[in-house]
């Protein structure tokens, strides 16, 4: 009479190794599954609204029955609620003072609008004095069909001087261009700036070099070694130690 024990053993180890399968293939399956919930339900986060200040009079007007004012007061109104209906970050109105500079200086905003119907050409002038050292894009807006101070203005630093904008659906595109033609030519002038700045050091160790030639005797290889070693061993710029060597050579001179 044969055994059918061991075949009957072999069979459930089969089979128990089967499930785990299953088990791993349904774990795997639920850990996919998970994940795609989890993807789907993580959004993107949006990007954070420009913060703006607008400098511009006040709303208030005194004279009931001067219309200029009450135009220029409806103007600069459309102009915040066009900015708001926009999604963008009107954090403060500020008017074209000598203390444009400090307040700006404080609130540290992305974007400057100027309301060019409001004593322009002095409120420009505090604008540009107040980001002359922290430089933002600054944008016009004027009914004035006039522009002849179009080239005055993008010469302080304007990036948009725009006439007869004020239409809420114009106001975004006219910012983005604004913020990314700013862009391009802050990157030019940064280009601009570290080519100077490399012309500068390279004249100030070939200078250098000459001087360690001329003195001791050196190859302009040999020279190079030593101005090279020397910043290095004291962590420093090789123009640095170029310029401390000829600042050294004037007062043994």
């Amino acid at each position: 009479m044969v055994e059918n024990t061991p075949a009957r053993e072999t069979a459930g180890a089969s089979d128990v190794n089967v499930s785990k399968d299953c088990l791993l293939v349904e774990y795997a399956t639920i850990g996919i599954l998970s994940f795609i919930k989890t993807s789907k339900s993580k959004k993107p986060k949006p990007p954070e609204a420009l913060r703006i200040v607008v400098v511009a009079p006040d709303l208030v007007v005194s004279d009931p029955d001067d219309e200029h004012a009450k135009s220029q007061a409806e103007r600069s109104r459309a102009l915040r609620i066009g900015l708001l209906e926009n999604g963008f970050n009107l954090i403060a109105t500020l008017p074209g003072d000598v203390f444009l500079a400090d307040r700006i200086n404080q609130l540290q905003p992305d974007l400057i609008i100027v309301d060019a119907e409001s004593e322009a050409r002095d409120a420009l002038e505090h604008v540009v004095f107040a980001t002359r050292d922290a430089r933002r894009p600054i944008v016009m807006f004027t009914d004035d069909s006039d522009t002849s101070h179009v080239k005055d203005a993008v010469a302080v630093g304007v990036s948009a001087y725009i006439v007869d904008g004020l239409a809420s659906s114009r106001i975004k595109p006219i910012l983005e261009v604004a913020m990314a033609r700013f862009e391009y030519e802050e990157r030019l002038r940064s280009e601009r700036d570290q080519a100077r700045s490399d012309l500068q050091d390279r004249t100030v160790i070939d200078r250098a070099k000459a001087l360690l030639m001329k003195h001791q005797g050196l190859t302009e290889d040999q020279a190079f070694s030593k101005l090279r070693k020397v910043a290095m061993d004291k962590g420093l710029k090789l123009s640095d130690v170029a310029q401390r060597t000829l600042e050294m050579a004037d007062l043994l001179s």
